[in-house]
């Protein structure tokens, strides 16, 4: 019975939930949010390509999920995962710099003008103007100065995968005592 309970109960169990939570974790991604909880963090700007974890649909393709001596690991072969996942700070580099000024360069050459030489005061330009300030602001920062990345969090445990797992646990064990009823002698 104890083998049949393990793999039936138990086995059965961490496989249900990994399908269950391979599913709800990649749907984190369409609600930017861990479940019911509160929305990811807007970036500083907008600049009109979506979300920030949504952009290329990289990191969502990347999380991977396998069952490892009784337990489910998830994991990433993106590097920068983690910080989305769980926040934090990082340190601001010389290449970081690097880019920001040529973003910053980049949006400077897009603004529309009028004839008379000044900028139009239109949706775009508005626009190109918050994106200018923000790279500006990022690529003034000091090398070894650090960036605060908020937590975006899709995948973790909580009060909704808590309530999962106990579900499936409970559903599977009912199932195993209707086809072996515990009989009293």
């Amino acid at each position: 019975m104890d083998g049949d309970f393990k793999k039936e109960v138990i086995d059965r169990s961490i496989e249900d939930i990994k399908v269950e939570f391979d599913e709800e974790f990649d749907r984190n991604f369409e609600r930017k949010a861990f479940f019911d909880e509160k929305e990811w963090p807007e970036r500083k700007f907008d600049d009109g390509v979506g979300s920030l974890l949504q952009r290329t649909g990289g990191l969502r393709r990347s999380v991977r999920s396998r069952k490892q001596r009784g337990e489910l690991v998830y994991s990433s072969s993106k590097p920068y995962a983690q910080i989305h996942n769980e926040g934090g700070e990082i340190r601001v580099t010389r290449k970081m710099k690097g880019y920001f000024w040529h973003k910053l360069k980049e949006t400077e050459g897009k603004y529309q003008y009028k004839k008379n030489g000044e900028k139009r005061g239109n949706k775009r330009n508005r626009e190109l103007s918050g994106k200018e300030e923000f790279y500006r602001a990022m690529a003034l920062k000091k090398v070894g100065s650090t960036v605060k990345i908020p937590e975006r969090r899709f995948i973790g445990t909580g009060r909704n995968t808590d309530r999962i797992i106990r579900e499936i646990t409970e559903q599977n064990f009912e199932d195993y005592l209707k086809r072996h009823p515990i009989i009293d002698k």
